[in-house]
């Protein structure tokens, strides 16, 4: 098949995943997009900009069977801004996120919300990343479109939810054959540096491990942005003397290689809608200890009763800085693991790339067909 695949916000996860499926697929791909680069001026504007972009290309004699973009695109706007794409087109709209749920410190402006309502209505499929963020979405859309004045089209909710579908993204395979334990246990956290990840709880759960007398060495890792939340100053003096690795890794390999550093990744967040970081860092052989809530037990597979005795955690500071030190005190036995490893390491296997591609692109082509 030939896919037309837009993408206003071509950084981050929205990068790696495209560029991961198309590097994996049987498909032929043609991506527009544009720099990860102010979000709100991107959903305003790529309508119109990628609009052009697409009538050139069919001007040049392109054509396509799909069309495939994410959640940062008004599907229908850009769709009636070309005056070259075919309006019968197959389209599927991949969330990332939602402007909805997603966390925000400032008033939150519904017209995104509501842009991304329009383009799951408009297009022929939906496809979240976990199911988590499928329930999440749809419930806070029915509540909102409740608030309307007037032609609230909650009958849209059902019509979505019927043709969405779970689809979670890939990730690159990993070497733990050779992985080998450190003196002193290496805890990791990677994730963005913003409040809704919960940073001050990680820190404070790190002060107490160090009060207690445990010895361990630290990664704190991730992206970050204009406003940092001030505990990662304060935590960079503090921990100056267990700190390995810090801040934003600038390259892949850089990255792969503080994962595979890693004897333990921890999760503080109160907001993920998959849990990328802590996928690929499992995948790497770290060990997971992580919140009783959000993606995670669906992603990491809470149903079993082994895992989230081992790598789930339901309180706050001091139940997680507790974990941390029983995990000291098993690596300094060379015991860190617990009978889980295996499990985790097959079902890290289902996100690899080479099987979600597959996955994918057989749902493509099953679309194509029916249209």
């Amino acid at each position: 098949m030939r896919i037309l695949a837009i993408e206003p916000y071509f950084d981050g996860s929205h990068r790696a995943f495209l560029e991961g499926w198309r590097d994996h697929s049987r498909h032929d791909w043609t991506v527009l997009d544009l720099p990860g680069y102010k979000w709100k001026w991107r959903m305003r504007h790529a309508s119109l900009t990628l609009a052009k972009r697409v009538d050139q290309h069919v001007d040049e004699g392109c054509e396509w069977d799909l069309l495939f973009c994410s959640d940062m695109l008004n599907l229908p706007e850009m769709l009636g801004m070309s005056r070259r794409l075919p309006r019968d087109l197959p389209s599927v709209v991949y969330f990332h996120e939602n402007q909805l749920t997603y966390p925000s410190r400032q008033p939150r402006d519904y017209q995104y919300a509501y842009s991304n309502f329009l383009s799951a209505s408009r297009a022929d499929r939906v496809w979240f990343n976990s199911e988590f963020h499928r329930n999440e979405f749809l419930d806070a859309i029915r509540e909102f479109l409740r608030k309307m004045p007037d032609f609230q089209h909650l009958e849209a909710v059902d019509a979505i939810r019927q043709k969405s579908a779970v689809q979670s993204p890939g990730i690159g395979v990993w070497d733990t054959k050779s992985r080998q334990l450190g003196t002193a246990l290496r805890i990791l956290w990677c994730a963005r540096w913003e409040h809704d990840k919960n940073p001050d709880q990680f820190f404070e759960a790190i002060r107490r491990l160090k009060a207690a007398g445990h010895p361990f060495r630290l990664g704190v890792i991730g992206p970050s942005y204009r406003e940092i939340p001030g505990c990662f100053d304060k935590a960079r003096v503090e921990f100056e003397a267990e700190i390995d690795h810090w801040g934003y890794q600038s390259s892949a390999s850089d990255y792969r290689n503080v994962l595979g550093w890693a004897d333990v990744v921890v999760s503080t967040a109160n907001h993920e809608f998959f849990g990328m970081s802590a996928v690929e860092a499992i995948s790497a052989g770290a060990l997971p200890l992580l919140p009783q809530r959000l993606a995670y037990p669906e992603v990491v597979g809470a149903d079993d009763r082994d895992v989230q005795r081992e790598h789930f955690y339901m309180g706050a500071s001091a139940e997680l800085a507790a974990r941390l030190g029983k995990l000291v005190g098993r690596h300094e036995t060379g015991q860190l693991w617990s009978g889980t490893r295996e499990t985790l390491q097959t079902r890290m296997q289902h996100f690899a790339w080479s099987e979600r591609s597959l996955e994918m692109d057989n749902s493509l082509a099953q679309l194509g067909a029916i249209e």
